[in-house]
């Protein structure tokens, strides 16, 4: 049995989506193992395109069996709209093929509603939330406040467990933020609407891939976001609410004591940053809106334009570390196909001194990026699917990042489609 990881390196918004669609025909199980509907991961094959915020992304191959595991936030009205929106471009989902963990918690409607309601008093100094609930939800779960998904099966223990819980969260609404309380039998009739629809999918995922282990199933973890955004080893307080790491896929996809023996990191071949935060080589103007619309840089969640700027050496090779990661999937090199010189930032500044180590998130406002520059190869590269095809100066590209990086780039993306890509020894 071989397990491997696909996991973003910078910000999010690598191209993992693409990646796993693409590498699952070698695995049996792929499983979303941390995060909720708050990114997305788009996907472009023979049904379409579609973006997908909760489905793992296996979903589309036939005998893959596609998990959600403990560490996911459990958002069961957006995931039946999207298994909906999925089946009707023909993809078929059943019980066989998506199992959700009875250990994953469920994001419930008073989450999505806290999260604006604290985004709208932070105001200026908001975190750059989607508004998905993720952050309330997290912050429940570790107060151990939250539905599990087995409960569905328990009725009036739920009943019970969700009064309790009903009473507790009127509390924030009402008296920190003034707004309408949460009536208990408004909630009852969300989560006894959803407990119908979902409880065929809801299973003992630990058991099933406990079984998978003795047969010597191939598992696929996937992860949503990137290291930046990593809960503990990202750009604190700008973070998403879960590890978003490697190292986290056994924990949250209910198999704990597995091991994970290849890390695929992707990296965009420029970076992109959706939210707020410290984002060093940011550009802006028509720079910036030139690059956006040539890799069509809008977040597949919210449809916000995504901050831009050049591949930035010394945040990718802090992610690879965070990582650990074995192989990396470069993508997006044929958006950079217009560019006479192609921009990179190599290094930071930071009051005065040039530095390469990425450095505390305090710390980021205080640097500036240090730029270096290649010569582009101006043609179009979306065809290419050999590495000696491709035009030398896009080669020197991608062995220059490969080795101030330090990890070997075994996959060159050069479009959306699934075979749209090089893969190199």
């Amino acid at each position: 049995m071989s397990n491997c990881a696909i996991v973003g390196i910078n910000w999010g918004d690598e191209g993992k989506g693409r990646m796993v669609d693409l590498l699952t025909e070698k695995y049996d199980y792929v499983i979303r193992y941390q995060g909720g509907g708050n990114a997305g991961h788009t996907v472009v094959n023979e049904y379409g395109k579609f973006a997908l915020h909760l489905l793992p992304s296996g979903i589309f191959r036939p005998g893959v069996v596609n998990i959600l595991g403990n560490g996911v936030a459990l958002d069961l009205e957006n995931l039946w709209n999207e298994m909906q929106t999925v089946v009707e471009q023909g993809v078929a989902i059943t019980p066989d093929s998506l199992k959700i963990s009875d250990r994953a918690s469920l994001v419930l409607p008073w989450h999505r509603e806290l999260d604006g309601l604290e985004e709208a008093r932070l105001a200026d100094k908001k975190y750059g939330s989607t508004k998905q609930g993720i952050a309330p939800f997290y912050s429940d779960k570790f107060q151990k406040k939250t539905i599990m998904a087995g409960e569905l099966f328990y009725p009036e223990r739920l009943r019970e467990h969700l009064k309790d819980l009903l009473e507790w969260k009127n509390l924030t609404l009402t008296g920190v933020y003034g707004a309408e309380a949460v009536k208990y039998e408004d909630i009852l009739a969300w989560v006894e609407t959803y407990a119908e629809k979902f409880k065929p999918f809801i299973c003992d995922t630990g058991k099933v891939l406990k079984k998978a282990v003795k047969e010597g199933k191939s598992i696929l973890f996937e992860a949503q976001l990137g290291s930046l955004r990593d809960l503990d080893y990202g750009i604190y307080p700008y973070t998403t609410s879960s590890n978003a790491i490697a190292a986290y896929a056994p924990v949250g996809s209910g198999l704990p004591f597995a091991k994970v023996d290849q890390v695929i990191g992707v990296v965009k071949a420029y970076s992109t940053c959706v939210g707020e935060g410290p984002f060093v080589c940011e550009w802006f103007g028509e720079e910036a809106d030139e690059l956006r619309k040539a890799g069509f840089e809008f977040g597949a969640k919210t449809g916000r334009p995504r901050r831009v700027g050049p591949i930035d050496l010394v945040a990718t090779r802090y992610g690879v570390e965070c990582q650990g990661a074995t192989d990396i999937a470069l993508t997006k090199l044929d958006v950079m196909s217009y560019m006479d010189r192609l921009p990179i930032c190599a290094h930071y500044e930071k009051n005065g001194e040039i530095i390469d180590d990425f450095p505390f998130p305090a710390a980021l406002y205080d640097c500036k990026p240090v730029m270096e520059y290649m010569d582009g190869w101006k043609c179009d590269i979306s065809g290419v699917r050999c590495w000696e095809d491709l035009p030398v100066n896009a080669q020197k590209y991608v062995e220059y990042v490969e080795k101030m990086i330090g990890c070997h780039i075994r996959y060159v993306s050069v479009g959306p489609e699934r075979d749209a890509y090089i893969e190199r020894a």
